[in-house]
């Protein structure tokens, strides 16, 4: 695939036009990075398809992508005619990432305009077939990338993952106020890493804080999805290419993620989203 500046500024002015085959397109964010957005949205992809649904997940975030890692894929995607690519598929779920289309080494400087142009043609050009959800790990923050593909894509709805403490929620709350100012759905807020339960001792410690995200939900009328704990078998499952979703759906921490899906697709397939889903939650 070619990306040129000129393409990107054409394909910017455009309106929003659907996807051949996708029923619904989500959008999972974060205000800043490292609050597991894009574990999030792994799991969050697996949860969809372990009620059977048929999924997809672009990889957006250009500058550090990380699907390839976290679904244990490599190689690169195999081209079908003359620009359309064939996604890779593991446990189910069709990925696309400029991880496949570049060494894992290289630095990605990309101005601006090229990053859109890359997005809009994994999303153009790719041969991601009838979906019921295609799910988009977005960069974090709000800059031109996200707002570009807010404004340019049929989103269906946003997924806003924080950390409870609030200096994360600080930022959740400008990813917040970008999906209202270009009228996408907020489907609602995970709180990701909001406790740590010993596994010797039992002791639950709340390293990051604890409820800040489902208080900040309430205060700003948004959905709260439910509460991830920080836990090994999320960082060495998705480290190992192995998500917990997928290789131990049965664990409490898939249960969630799982839990989760179920009432994001509920809001999507009702058309409810803005609306307050069920609060999930770990003791």
């Amino acid at each position: 695939m070619s990306v040129t500046e000129t393409q990107a500024r054409g394909r910017a002015t455009s309106k929003p036009i659907g996807i051949p085959g996708i029923k619904h397109i989500v959008a999972v964010a974060s205000g800043k990075g490292g609050v597991g957005k894009s574990t999030t949205s792994c799991n969050l992809a697996l949860g969809f398809a372990a009620h059977g649904l048929k999924v997809g997940i672009l990889d957006a975030d250009i500058y550090g992508p990380s699907q390839p890692k976290l679904f244990g894929l490599r190689g690169k995607p195999r081209l079908i005619g003359a620009r359309t690519l064939e996604p890779m598929e593991r446990f189910g779920v069709k990925v696309m990432s400029v991880g496949f289309l570049v060494e894992e080494a290289l630095a990605m400087i990309w101005r601006g305009p090229m990053v859109i142009s890359a997005i809009t043609q994994m999303l153009d050009e790719v041969a991601w077939g009838d979906l019921d959800v295609l799910v988009i790990d977005l960069p974090p923050g709000t800059g031109d990338a996200s707002l570009t593909i807010a404004q340019q894509t049929p989103l269906a709805g946003a997924v806003i993952v924080s950390t409870p403490q609030d200096i994360a929620l600080i930022d959740t709350r400008r990813s917040v106020a970008m999906f209202r100012k270009v009228n996408v759905p907020l489907l609602g807020i995970i709180e990701n890493m909001s406790s740590f339960c010993c596994p010797d001792c039992g002791h639950v410690s709340p390293i990051f804080g604890h409820g800040g995200a489902r208080i900040e939900a309430e205060r700003i009328g948004v959905p709260f999805l439910g509460e991830i704990p920080l836990d090994i078998r999320i960082r060495m499952t998705s480290d190992e290419g192995r998500p917990i979703v997928a290789t131990e759906p049965e664990s409490v921490h898939a249960k969630l993620y799982i839990g989760i899906a179920r009432h994001v697709w509920l809001a999507l397939s009702t058309g409810r989203a803005n609306k307050p889903a069920p609060r999930i939650v770990i003791e």
